[in-house]
Order: structure tokens, then C-alpha cells, then sequence
């Protein structure tokens, strides 16, 4: 890598910006808003990006790849940082990578509990996002589905992070898998991961790169008489 690569993820209610150097330091800045207020995605994500490319003293041409959650994860977060992906992409000639945002929050699991991994978003309407990785192959592909479906795929081995996991963690623990403390960081996904996981990926076309939605959005237009 000769270049820097700067990765985001706007798949939850945070907005996380990162940039992976050659010599593999990473900087990250995130915004986490309280639980019960809207997300500022659209306000943040560009003085975020803005933010970690100071901070590491770089310039844009020093960027030469971008990394992008897919997700599955909240519609309009994705929609915006898809969108911010692609228009930075076309103006500042980078190669593009999409990153699932699952595969992101499993990878900052902790180090010893990377082999069976259940990463889990709550998707509202009482359901999920996962994916389970069980030995380091991925087991369940990313899905959207009720808890209790989730638990059947899960077992002793299996540590559950992510903030599905915390909303549902009786049930999955009751399936036998472990989830960390409410305010573990494992439960966040980190754009530093988003960023490793771009840099190893294969870019996309900027018209080839879609939100993994996984499922209808909650909002539909109205229909026409």
C-alpha cells in the first residue's frame, strides 16, 4: 500500500471516518448521539473525513483508496454515505470499495473470539441484522431476521457483539452464546476495520456499489390511486 485508504460507515446510528496509513497507523473520529436522538449523518460524515485527514497531516492525493460500509444496517445512513462514497470517488479519482458492515463489526471482536462470532445490528421491528462466522468461515450470510431465528444459528462458542446484540441479549444468551458488557467498544463498528477491509477488498464501480438492504425500507411512498 503506497497510498493511504479512508474508509467510513454510517450503517447505525454513529457516524465513523478513518484513514489506514501505509506504515498501518490508523486515524479515527466518530460521532455517537445519544440514544433517542436522530443521527446527524448528513452533517457529520464530511467534517469527520475532513477531521481525520488533518489529523494524520495528509492531503487528498495522499489518498488513493475509499472504503465504504454496505451495510445492512439504517436506510437513510446508508443512503448518505453511499452517496458521499460515490461523489468522492468520481471527483477525487479513488478507487472504491465496499465493506459489509457486519463483516466490519466482527472483525474488532476481541482478538481471542474471532472464530465464532455472531455480528449483530438491531434492525428495529423486533428483528436483527446478523451474520455468523463459525471457525472463520462465514456460517450465516447477513441476514435480516427475528432474534429467536438468530439464536438457533448460534451456540457456547458463539460471542454475539454489535447493538443488536446488547437489545437482545437475554435471548441469545440464553442460546448459550456471550455477549460483552453493554459498553464494550466491540459493540461499535470502528472505521478502522472498514478501512483494512477495504484495503484488501476489490474496488467496485461507482454505479456498481449498493446498500445491502437486506429488507423493504420502513418507509414506503404512498400508493397511487
Amino acid at each position: 500500500m503506497t497510498r493511504a485508504v479512508l474508509g467510513f460507515d454510517t450503517a447505525t446510528a454513529a457516524t465513523a471516518a478513518a484513514v489506514l496509513l501505509p506504515d498501518g497507523r490508523v486515524v479515527e473520529a466518530r460521532d455517537d448521539p445519544p440514544a433517542g436522538t436522530r443521527p446527524a449523518h448528513a452533517s457529520r460524515l464530511l467534517a469527520l473525513i475532513e477531521e481525520v485527514l488533518e489529523r494524520a497531516q495528509l492531503e487528498w492525493p495522499d489518498v488513493g483508496r475509499l472504503a465504504v460500509g454496505i451495510g445492512p444496517g439504517g436506510f437513510t445512513g446508508l443512503r448518505i454515505g453511499i452517496a458521499t462514497a460515490r461523489a468522492l470517488a468520481q471527483s477525487r479519482d479513488l478507487a472504491l470499495v465496499g465493506v459489509g458492515s457486519l463483516h466490519a463489526l466482527a472483525a474488532g471482536a476481541p482478538a481471542g473470539d474471532r472464530a465464532h462470532v455472531a455480528a449483530v445490528l438491531d434492525a428495529r421491528r423486533g428483528q436483527v441484522f446478523a451474520a455468523v462466522w463459525q471457525a472463520g468461515t462465514l456460517a450465516l450470510e447477513p441476514s435480516a431476521l427475528d432474534p429467536d431465528a438468530l439464536a438457533a444459528q448460534v451456540g457456547p462458542a458463539t460471542l454475539a457483539v454489535g447493538d443488536g446484540a446488547v437489545r437482545f441479549r437475554e435471548v441469545l444468551e440464553g442460546a448459550g452464546a456471550s455477549v460483552p458488557a453493554d459498553d464494550s467498544p466491540g459493540h461499535r463498528i470502528l472505521a478502522a476495520h472498514v478501512c483494512r477491509l477495504g484495503a484488501a477488498g476489490e474496488p467496485a464501480g461507482r454505479d456498481e456499489l449498493l446498500p445491502d438492504y437486506r429488507r423493504e425500507p420502513d418507509a414506503k411512498p404512498p400508493s397511487q390511486p
